[in-house]
C-alpha cells in the first residue's frame, strides 16, 4: 500500500470516526427531547424509523451513483448533508422539522458509509482489504462508543448543545475530506478508483441482474440475518436483563462499555489475522455459531458473571460478522463496489427496522420468545455457511 493510498484511507477513517461520534452524541438526550417537547413514544419511534427507511431506500441508489460520478463527491456531500441535518435538529421546534432532520440524516448515512467501504475496496488488494475494513469498522464502533458519554456531558449545557457539536464535527469532516481526498480523475489512482467504461454501462436493474449470482445472494441473506439478529438481540437486551436477571443500570453500562472496548481491540488488532488464518467463510460460520451458543446462555444461565460473558460473546461474534461479510462481499466483484455496498447498507437497514419491531412484539408475549426467534435465524445462517465455500469457488 503506497503512502498516498494510506493517506486516503486514514482520511476516510478519520471522517467516519467523526461522523459516527456526531451521530451518537445525540443518543443520551433523545429522552429529554421527548419530554421537553411533549412527544409520544410513537413520535420518537417514527424519527428512528425515518432515519432507517431513508437509509434503506437511498443506499443502493447513491451507491450506484458513486460508481458513476466518483467516490469523493459522494463522501463530501454526505458529510455536508449530515452537518446540515444536525443543525436543523438543533433549531427545530416542531415535530415535522425533527422528522425532516432525521430523514436527511438517514440520507447522509446512506451517502457516506457504503461509499467509504467502496473506496476502501477500490484502493486495496484482496489481501489488504480485511485490514482496512477492520479499521473502518473500528472507526465506526469507536465513534458510537465514545459519543454517548460525551453527549451526556455536553447535555449539561443544554439538550440541544450536542446537536450543535455534531454539526460542527460534520463541517470539520467535510473540510478534511474535500481538502485531503484526491480527485477521482487523479492519474495516480486511475487503476484503482476508476472502472472501465464498459463496467458502468447499463441501468441499475441490469447491473443488479449481473450481480445476483448464488454466492452474492447468499451473502446478502447473511447481511440481513446478521443485522436482524443484532438488532433483535440488542434492542431488548437492557429490558430483558433488568426484568429477568435483575441487572441494574451500572451493570448494564459496564457490559456495554466492555463490549465497546473489546470490539475495538478485535477489529483493529485481530480481525485481519483472523481473516488470513480462518478465511472469511469460516470466520462467518464460527461467528454465527458463537452467537447462537451465547444467546442460549443468555436465556438459561442465571449466574450474573456467566451471563455477562455470554453477552460479550454474542456481541463480539456480531462485531466479527459484519466486517467479515463486507470483506468477502467486496472480493466477489471487481466493479460496482458502490452498488454492492449500497445494497449491503440497505439490507442492514431492513434488519435494523424489522429486528426491534419483532422482538418488541414478542417480548409482550414471553421474555424468551424474541431470543428464540433470533436463535432460529442465526442457526439457519450457520447451516447455510457450509455451502458457501462451494458457491464462492464456483463464482
Amino acid at each position: 500500500m503506497t503512502k498516498e493510498i494510506k493517506k486516503i484511507i486514514a482520511t476516510v477513517i478519520f471522517c467516519e470516526f467523526l461522523i459516527c461520534l456526531g451521530m451518537s452524541l445525540i443518543f443520551p438526550v433523545m429522552p429529554f427531547i421527548k419530554n421537553e417537547y411533549g412527544f409520544s413514544a410513537f413520535d420518537m419511534g417514527m424519527m428512528s424509523s425515518l432515519f432507517a427507511f431513508v437509509q434503506f431506500v437511498a443506499s443502493p441508489i447513491v451507491g450506484r451513483i458513486s460508481d458513476k460520478i466518483g467516490r469523493k463527491p459522494m463522501l463530501v456531500w454526505g458529510l455536508l448533508i449530515f452537518s446540515l441535518a444536525e443543525f436543523l435538529f438543533a433549531i427545530a421546534q416542531h415535530l415535522w422539522v425533527f422528522d425532516v432532520s432525521r430523514a436527511v440524516d438517514g440520507l447522509s448515512a446512506a451517502m457516506f458509509v457504503p461509499t467509504s467501504m467502496a473506496l476502501a475496496a477500490d484502493l486495496t488488494t484482496a489481501r489488504q482489504r480485511a485490514k482496512v475494513i477492520g479499521w473502518l469498522s473500528a472507526a465506526f464502533s469507536g465513534g458510537l462508543i465514545l459519543g454517548p458519554g460525551l453527549g451526556g456531558i455536553l447535555a449539561n449545557v443544554s439538550y440541544k448543545f450536542p446537536f450543535w457539536v455534531a454539526g460542527v464535527l460534520g463541517l470539520i469532516s467535510t473540510v478534511v475530506a474535500w481538502s485531503l481526498l484526491p480527485r477521482d480523475d487523479d492519474e495516480r489512482f486511475q487503476s484503482t478508483t476508476k472502472h472501465p467504461e464498459n463496467q458502468l454501462l447499463g441501468s441499475t436493474r441490469s447491473q443488479l441482474r449481473q450481480l445476483m449470482t448464488p454466492a452474492l445472494i447468499t451473502l446478502f441473506m447473511m447481511i440481513f440475518v446478521a443485522a436482524f439478529g443484532l438488532a433483535g438481540f440488542e434492542s431488548i437486551y437492557s429490558l430483558y436483563v433488568n426484568e429477568v436477571h435483575h441487572f441494574d443500570l451500572a451493570t448494564i453500562a459496564l457490559v456495554l462499555t466492555l463490549n465497546g472496548i473489546i470490539s475495538l481491540v478485535l477489529q483493529v488488532f485481530f480481525f485481519e489475522g483472523l481473516v488470513h488464518w480462518l478465511g472469511e467463510v469460516r470466520l462467518i460460520r464460527y461467528s454465527f455459531f458463537l452467537s447462537v451458543v451465547g444467546t442460549v446462555f443468555v436465556i438459561y444461565d442465571h449466574s450474573h458473571w456467566q451471563l455477562v460473558v455470554a453477552t460479550l460473546v454474542v456481541f463480539e461474534a456480531f462485531d466479527m460478522l459484519r466486517p467479515a461479510i463486507t470483506t468477502l462481499l467486496t472480493k466477489m466483484s471487481k466493479s460496482n463496489q458502490g452498488l454492492l455496498n449500497g445494497i449491503n447498507m440497505s439490507l442492514t437497514s431492513v434488519g435494523n427496522i424489522i429486528g426491534p419491531l419483532i422482538s418488541g412484539a414478542l417480548l409482550d408475549m414471553n421474555y424468551q420468545y424474541p431470543y428464540w426467534v433470533v436463535i432460529v435465524f442465526l442457526a439457519a445462517a450457520f447451516v447455510i455457511t457450509f455451502g458457501m465455500n462451494r458457491l464462492v469457488v464456483r463464482d
